[in-house]
């Protein structure tokens, strides 16, 4: 985060902007879009299959689930294998580079649980 500010009397002032997202945003964006989290917690304890991945995520839509899978598999945090079954089934896993996200994702599950009901508004 190379933002920076310096006192000038009672005022701070910016010396140093950031001229690109710091860390912490960009970890967001690797892990808060819309079911992000959920997926990657769900598939924490082994392989899913897709459908049952779907079950598990009851208020997302197939199509949304897809595209954040695919977003996952192409950012290494998930991996994904075609099971020649019949019908043919895919199963997703999370890598061990993904699994260096489930503590924060862990952090964040027991931080919101302690909110306040009141402080959790939706968009």
């Amino acid at each position: 985060m190379s933002g920076r500010l310096k006192t000038v009397g009672r005022r701070r002032i910016v010396v140093e902007a950031c001229t690109e997202p710091c860390p912490i945003e960009r970890g967001m964006r690797i892990l808060g879009g819309k079911w992000t989290g959920s997926i990657l917690w769900h598939l924490k304890d082994g392989p899913v299959r897709f459908n049952d991945l779907a079950r598990m995520l009851g208020g997302a839509s197939k199509k949304m689930i897809a595209e954040r899978l695919r977003q996952l598999e192409e950012r290494g945090l998930i991996s994904r294998t075609v099971l020649q079954t019949s019908p043919v089934s895919v199963e997703y896993e999370v890598t061990e580079f993904g699994r260096t996200a489930l503590r924060f994702l862990d952090e964040l599950r027991i931080w919101s649980e302690a909110l306040p009901e009141d402080a959790l508004v939706y968009s």
